[in-house]
């Protein structure tokens, strides 16, 4: 049997997976940070619209954060892991 492969782009998946555990989230701001929490590598839509650049190193937009109330999140690997396996 040949094996296909697809590579998958969803948006706000990061968002999403840490709303999937925390639904009390949908509607606020969400971004998550990479493996060393340094920069941005997932956003919401309302965070989108607050203007968080994605890659922005996070030391730049901690005042943009703190003012609008932007729920912060480390890279949870296992959990979004599992969700694409599902």
């Amino acid at each position: 049997m040949k094996k296909v492969f697809a590579l998958v782009d969803c948006n706000i998946f990061n968002a999403s997976c840490e709303r999937l555990f925390r639904p009390e989230l949908n509607g606020k701001p969400v971004v998550v940070l990479s493996n060393n929490d340094g920069c941005i590598v997932g956003r919401s839509n309302e965070a989108k619209a607050l203007g968080i650049p994605m890659g922005a190193p996070l030391f730049k937009v901690n005042d943009l954060i703190a003012r609008h109330n932007v729920h912060v999140f480390s890279s949870n690997y296992v959990v979004q892991g599992k969700r694409i396996q599902t």
